[in-house]
This record gives C-alpha cells, sequence and structure tokens, in this order.
C-alpha cells in the first residue's frame, strides 16, 4: 500500500499502528471491519477495526488521542503481523500541518506538481467503506492563511483541468457506490453487485433495503433476457447455461486454521473411535427438574450440561485420559486440570473455546461458563487466549440430528467425546420393551497415550453417570 507522504518535520506527529499479534505465535489477520475513517477524531482505547485471526474475531483499540490521517489496508485484506495498518495524526491543528499544502504554492513550477497530485492517489484506495464524498468527510479544519487555500484550489484545477477543486474531488468517486460496511458485507453475502443497486439513501447512500430489493429482484439480467424477443422460449435455457457452476473461496482464517489443525492431527496421532448406546431417559428428567430449580434460575440448563459434568467426573475416576503427548522431549504431560473445550458451529467456522479448570466448578458454575461460552462464540467474539491450552473435548453433533460420528481430535489433546441425537425409541427397561430417551456417544482418543481398557473405562462411566445421575453425586 501507498505510504504516508508526510515531510521529514512531521513525521513525529504522525503515529504508526502495526498489526498486533493478537494470539499466540499468530503470523497474519485479515481486517473484517473499519470502524473509522481519515479525519475521523480518536481517542486513546478507541476500537478503530475488527480483525480475524486464525482463530477469532478481535476488535483493536487505538493507543493513541489524535485525527485518522490514513487507512493503510481496504477490508478484507491480510495483513501481516507487524506491518502499519493506521496511521494518526496526533497534533491536528497544528502550523506544521499546513506544510504539505505550503509546498506546491508556486503553481509555475513543474516540480511542485506530482506532490499533491500523488496524495489523492494515495489515498483513495485506502478509503473504506463509505467512500468520499463532500458530505462524508469529518477532517478538521486545518489553521492557516489565504494564501495556502489559493494554492490548493490552483493544483486542484489543474488536476481537473477545467472546473473547481470540488468537482475534481467528487469525480473521482463516482466508480465506487457509497455504502456502509455492513451494508457492503450483506452485499457480499448475497452476491450482489453495489455498481448495479440504485440506492435510495441520504446523499446516494445505498441501505440494506436496497441490497435486500436488488437480490430478491435481480434487475440486470432481464433487460438481455428480454433483448432477443423473436426467441423467447430460449431465454431460460440460455440464461441457464451462462450461471456459474463453480465457485471458489479462498482458503484463510479460522477455516485455513481448522484444516491444518485436523491434518496435522490426523496424521500425527493415531486414533481409535469407540462407541456406546444407552437409556439417558433419567438425565433427560433431571434436566426438566434442574430448570425448575432456583438455585439454577437463569442459567443455561441442557443435557450437555450434565454430559459435561459426566465427563469430568469420569476423567477424575481415571485421570491418566487427561493427557498430551510431547514429540520433541518424548514425554507424557499429565495434566491435573481439565480445560474443557465445547466444539461450536459459528459463521466463520467451527472453534473451540475452553472452560478453564472445569474440574473445579460447581454445577451451577459450569453452566453459567457453558453459557457465556456458546453467547461469546455465536457473536463471533471469542478470544484467541480461550481457545488454547484445552486438554480434551465435546462435540454435540446431535444438535444437527446425527446419531453418532468419529471425532478428530484437536491438537495436543487426548480425548473427544462426540454427543449423539438423543431420541425416543423401544428400549428393554426392567425386562419390558417401552419407549425410552436413547443415545450413543463416541469417544475418540490418542492410542499412543490412552489404551483401549482405559478408553473403554471413560466411555463406560459416561453412560452409566448419564443412565443413573444419582452417581454424578456419588462418584464426584
Amino acid at each position: 500500500m501507498t505510504e504516508i507522504s508526510a515531510p521529514a518535520a512531521d513525521t513525529a506527529r504522525f503515529r504508526e499502528f502495526k498489526m498486533p499479534d493478537v494470539g499466540e505465535g499468530l503470523t497474519e489477520a485479515e481486517i473484517l471491519k473499519w470502524y473509522v475513517q481519515p479525519g475521523d477524531t480518536v481517542t486513546d482505547g478507541q476500537v478503530v477495526c475488527e480483525v480475524e485471526t486464525a482463530k477469532a474475531a478481535v476488535e483493536l483499540p487505538i493507543p493513541y488521542d489524535g485525527v485518522v490521517h490514513e487507512l493503510r489496508f481496504a477490508e478484507g485484506v491480510t495483513v501481516d503481523v507487524g506491518q502499519v495498518i493506521i496511521t494518526v495524526d496526533v497534533a491536528p491543528g497544528t502550523t506544521a500541518g499546513a506544510a504539505p499544502a505550503a509546498a506546491p504554492a508556486p503553481a509555475q513550477a513543474p516540480v511542485a506538481e506530482p506532490e499533491p497530485e500523488a496524495k489523492p492517489a494515495a489515498r483513495q484506495p485506502v478509503l473504506v467503506g463509505y467512500g468520499v464524498s463532500e458530505a462524508s468527510t469529518k477532517r478538521r479544519a486545518r489553521k492557516g492563511t489565504a494564501a495556502p487555500a489559493a494554492a490548493v484550489a490552483a493544483v486542484q484545477t489543474e488536476l481537473n483541468g477545467h472546473g473547481p477543486g470540488a468537482a475534481a474531488l467528487t469525480a473521482v468517486p463516482e466508480s465506487r457506490p457509497l455504502a456502509k460496511p455492513p451494508v457492503r458485507k450483506l452485499a457480499k453475502d448475497l452476491g450482489v453487485d453495489l455498481a448495479a443497486v440504485t440506492p435510495t439513501g441520504p446523499d446516494g447512500v445505498i441501505t440494506r433495503e436496497d441490497v435486500h430489493a436488488a437480490a430478491v429482484t435481480p434487475a440486470q439480467p432481464e433487460p438481455a433476457a428480454a433483448a432477443p424477443e423473436p426467441a423467447a422460449p430460449q431465454a431460460p435455457a440460455a440464461a441457464a447455461a451462462e450461471a456459474p457452476r463453480e465457485s471458489r473461496t479462498p482458503i484463510k482464517g479460522v477455516r485455513k486454521a481448522i484444516a491444518s489443525a485436523m491434518v496435522n492431527s490426523a496424521f500425527t496421532a493415531p486414533h481409535v473411535t469407540e462407541f456406546i448406546t444407552f437409556d439417558i431417559t433419567r438425565t433427560m428428567k433431571l434436566v426438566e427438574e434442574l430448570k425448575a430449580d432456583k438455585d439454577m434460575a437463569g442459567l443455561r440448563v441442557n443435557p450437555l450440561l450434565l454430559i459435561a459434568k459426566a465427563l469430568l467426573v469420569a476423567i477424575k475416576r481415571n485421570p491418566d485420559v487427561n493427557a498430551s503427548w510431547d514429540e520433541e522431549n518424548q514425554e507424557i504431560v499429565h495434566k491435573q486440570y481439565v480445560n474443557l473445550g465445547i466444539a461450536a458451529a459459528t459463521p466463520r467456522g467451527l472453534i473451540v473455546p475452553n472452560i478453564k479448570d472445569a474440574q473445579a466448578k460447581t454445577l451451577p458454575e459450569l453452566a453459567a461458563a457453558l453459557g457465556e461460552l456458546v453467547a461469546t462464540a455465536r457473536e463471533g467474539k471469542t478470544s484467541p487466549a480461550a481457545m488454547q491450552g484445552g486438554t480434551v473435548t465435546i462435540t454435540n453433533v446431535g444438535v444437527f440430528g446425527v446419531d453418532t460420528g468419529t471425532p478428530i481430535l484437536n491438537p495436543g489433546e487426548s480425548a473427544i467425546l462426540a454427543v449423539g441425537a438423543i431420541k425416543l425409541q423401544p428400549w428393554v427397561h426392567k425386562g419390558k420393551v417401552k419407549p425410552r430417551q436413547v443415545t450413543t456417544l463416541a469417544l475418540s482418543f490418542d492410542h499412543r497415550l490412552v489404551d483401549g481398557e482405559l478408553g473403554s473405562r471413560v466411555l463406560a462411566d459416561v453412560a452409566a453417570i448419564l443412565e443413573q445421575p444419582k452417581r454424578l453425586i456419588t462418584w464426584a
């Protein structure tokens, strides 16, 4: 991207904010959304943009007070850690600010013309979201005299060739439709070309309603189909033939991290998966009782809560399953804590945040932690720290109506439990066939760490607790 063309004497007033390492060892992040534009006033700690790393979406606060001078990258661009993404004028309105404008004052000198010409060209690509217009500019008024203002007007006239400087400024972005960042994202998701949308907002700004209307009623293909009127029956076939049969999505962000982690896990740890199908009716009744319990008021109570608690009890009874394999040091690391991961499907892909020290939490505390974890994941606000250091994971495929699966371990973890759908099925209960709530659990484990006996004991313990949930009290 274009660097700031400020004079050397003014470099102290322009502070550069670089892409930070928002996680441990991350090397890049994608800019999802800018919350500010050049000319906006910002304060220390104000969030200026949202970025997506390989692990989560994170909001970045600016550490300076001042006025935004330049955005170095547009939305959707992946930036390496350490690259400057925004510059801030920390001393706006000072007399030094007149230096860039005063440089081209001698209009007859041919050398002075490229400098003002470079500034609009450098800034135009990095103005994101709203585009440039007289109404949308929020730049502070600079102190100065009439002479520099006249010089700027003269340069703008030269650039335009025939009209006032204001015309030159507004003529540049005509090819870029005016729309706010959320509207641009909506158009991208719906496959709508903003250039083909008729704006109804103030100052020609495209609104969400305009995008939805364009998505529902695509106006562009109709004239093309109506042109060959004599061959009207062939128009639908021609339109179908022109429709793309494939589409491509760049591999980046969370999806790239998932792919790398799963390939690494699948080809590093020898996976073994065991299954057990059992009667979970009593646990389902306990869930309903807990929902009415005053101690659980306002908390998220569901079967996953009791399954998580049952797994924690099983790990307490079989602690060797809670370990990791250190290939570099040729050691097995036994962990005295359980950071319980919960696989969560989000619009950005599958993420696995974990509950720190889950083994030490009471049932209400575990319920509160689960509720917070799920809500944060759905909002896309899970922090990278919340997805690091997991030891054992639960993935609930049953919410999709799936009976069970063979889950792949998260790298560095020893086991993952897949929870299948809970269904009413005929089941032998007390010597008679009765309709009972039945489910299937699948436990995948690293066979370097966990032998078949240990894995079988852990899975059997979880099922036994959920068949007779009173064991949560006796075995906890």
